[in-house]
């Protein structure tokens, strides 16, 4: 049941989850069921390192940024954030997009066609699935200098290990060459495995400064980030989740990434709208239709044996 709230009684959430709060409770569980923005500092501070690296000037070697850390802890997020501040701008005078941030992803089946076809599919223009590599990289230079591209983000770059060794030595040559040629920064975003490849490479390791997003810890940090969901989330009521008992709950029950936070915390919140509760308190974490990266795989390995 909806009931009648005012502003005034939403104090314990930001101003634009205020406006959610006061919608009917189907609108609000799917406002839940979306991605928010959650800024933690290191995200924050990712951000703000991509936005130094925008408005850099042209240099011989340009910096480069490798944002690493586990599956699932928000490294997708940071690059979509970014990304979205930086859209793709039409102008009257031309007769093509000006693209700041090319985002493009490395073929989980890695090869040089492949790799030139997604950036050609980044910058919407026609797949040549048949073309040499040679005529692909110099179409892929054209268009990317056409459309202004000032940095490149390639994610998932740890995908180059499903290729052969000689193989991932021509990635690496690639994004060598593409950081000279183009002379804009390349952002790499993967696993630790992404990182151990760039290290086999003595100038890409020069080039390329490290950016960790480890796991996280029952910390300081971890209780600021669990009151930045409470904040977002457009419940009624205040959820006491930096509480140290609570907050020491979630980071178990989630194994420490913030995509699995964000995943449990929503379910929770839908239940403590569909109950009534309006807060997410140990009740509706208990509820919640959430099973852990744990538990889902044990589900599935019972289903396969």
């Amino acid at each position: 049941m909806d009931d009648v709230v005012a502003i005034s009684d939403l104090s314990h959430l930001i101003p634009a989850a205020q406006t959610t709060a006061l919608l009917p409770d189907t609108e609000r569980m799917a406002h839940l069921r979306a991605d928010h923005w959650i800024g933690y500092t290191r995200a924050q501070t990712a951000v703000a390192k991509l936005e130094e690296m925008l408005i850099g000037p042209p240099r011989l070697r340009m910096p480069n940024l490798l944002i690493v850390g586990p599956t699932n802890n928000g490294k997708s997020m940071i690059i979509e954030k970014f990304r979205r501040r930086h859209r793709p701008e039409s102008t009257p005078t031309q007769d093509h997009q000006i693209i700041p941030v090319l985002v493009m992803q490395m073929p989980s089946d890695p090869s040089l066609t492949r790799f030139y076809n997604m950036v050609l599919s980044a910058l919407n223009a026609p797949l040549r699935p048949r073309a040499r590599v040679a005529e692909l990289e110099a179409l892929v230079l054209h268009l990317m200098r056409t459309t202004s591209v000032r940095m490149l983000v390639i994610d998932e770059l740890h995908n180059m290990l499903a290729g052969s060794t000689a193989m991932q030595r021509e990635f690496l040559n690639l994004i060598r060459f593409l950081g000279n040629e183009l002379r804009i920064p390349i952002i790499g975003v993967g696993t630790r495995d992404a990182y151990l490849a760039i290290r086999s490479d003595d100038q890409l390791e020069n080039r390329f400064e490290p950016f960790s997003l480890p796991l996280w810890e029952e910390d300081e940090e971890l209780l600021a980030l669990l009151a930045s969901f409470a904040a977002v989330y457009p419940l009624r009521r205040p959820s006491e989740l930096h509480q140290p008992e609570m907050a020491r709950y979630i980071l178990e029950r989630t194994e420490g990434t913030i995509g699995e936070m964000a995943r449990l915390l929503s379910h929770a919140a839908v239940a403590a709208i569909e109950s009534g509760t309006e807060a997410i308190t140990n009740r509706t974490l208990t509820l919640a239709k959430y099973d852990s990266p744990t538990e889902r795989r044990r589900a599935f390995e019972r289903r396969i044996s």
